[in-house]
């Protein structure tokens, strides 16, 4: 076996790469987290969103759907002055409309679990790229999940957002085969 994906190359993208990174998550909190970090990553690195997760964790309640759904004008307003945070105006009034979108799906499925995972039928692609230049930006299935997502009511789900959030909820392994954390790699 080699070393880890390429892409990890800091502290704290290496502990995020062997932590979570392509690990199967079934929690909706985390899910709901994961799915508003991924759409404050646009235009940024997703080390920035790294570092300000913590930030963003206190600041947005814990990801609580339940209290964020209620942030009023003058909520948001504080939110775009904290210098913790990423302070864009149009992902942050994207947050009550998520947390609203996102209880809709959790009403209709019994969780969010039940419907993101129905996307891969319940099971973790595991992907084969022998390097990280392999991997797609976006794929058919993130296409999919994001039109889903988009007809629902979600603000920041394009594509490229959905494939991300795929790798992050471990939908997919995108481990290159080398990797140690590769899903052929792993003992059981």
């Amino acid at each position: 076996m080699g070393e880890r994906c390429s892409w990890a190359k800091t502290e704290l993208s290496k502990a995020y790469h062997d932590a979570e990174w392509c690990v199967p998550l079934h929690d909706d909190q985390k899910l709901f987290e994961l799915l508003i970090l991924e759409g404050m990553q646009a235009g940024l690195t997703w080390e920035l969103v790294l570092k300000r997760r913590e930030a963003m964790r206190e600041a947005f309640d814990g990801f609580d759907p339940v209290k964020i759904v209620a942030y009023d004008e003058a909520r948001l307003k504080e939110l775009k002055a904290n210098p913790k945070l990423i302070r864009n105006r149009l992902k942050l009034a994207a947050l009550p409309v998520n947390a609203k979108a996102f209880m809709k799906v959790q009403d209709e499925y019994g969780s969010f679990d039940e419907y993101i995972w129905q996307f891969v039928e319940g099971r973790q692609i595991i992907n084969h790229w022998q390097d990280v230049t392999e991997m797609p930006a976006e794929d058919e299935l993130s296409r999919w999940i994001s039109k889903d997502l988009k007809k629902r009511g979600f603000k920041f789900v394009g594509p490229t957002i959905c494939y991300s959030f795929m790798q992050g909820a471990g939908l997919v392994d995108d481990h290159v085969v080398d990797c140690p954390w590769h899903s052929n790699n792993k003992a059981d």
